[in-house]
């Protein structure tokens, strides 16, 4: 026989969802004849009926990912919200072109080489003005 009822009415009694009723099965014939709430309520002083603890979430998960975290991991483009401001980005750019337009201007650089230098800046090439000017060394782009 089923003890749907028994569990539904249980649950409301004890305020818990049915999930968190737990009955024993030992006294399974007196819970079935239980009908009516006083039933259920005598049941429940007596320990045939029993409501489970309830169940917290684990931290587990979460102290892993803040350990990966911690090491400089899952920082990938997945995981980015919100807008990218681009201080960094204008400072850096700014200080490259303003040594490209000093090359150019004192003709160590031609006006091809500056073009051809300011776009790869543009995309992202160089870091820094260091790192533009080893490119420059080594790529023989100055003018002798």
């Amino acid at each position: 026989m089923s003890l749907r009822n028994q569990r539904r009415i249980a649950a409301e009694v004890l305020k818990v969802g049915e999930g968190r009723v737990w009955i024993d099965q030992s006294r399974f014939d007196d819970v079935s004849t239980a009908i009516t709430r006083d039933d259920i309520r005598a049941l429940i002083d007596d320990g045939a009926i029993r409501k489970r603890p309830e169940e917290g979430v684990s931290k587990g998960r979460a102290r892993h990912s803040q350990a990966q975290k911690k090491k400089g991991l899952r920082k990938g483009p997945g995981s980015r919200k919100g807008k990218v401001t681009g201080d960094e980005w204008i400072g850096r750019i700014r200080s490259i072109r303003e040594f490209l337009r000093l090359l150019r201007r004192r003709k160590i650089i031609t006006p091809a080489t500056y073009r051809m230098l300011y776009l790869k800046a543009k995309g992202g090439a160089f870091h820094d003005r260091r790192q533009l000017k080893s490119y420059i060394e080594e790529h023989n782009l100055a003018r002798r």
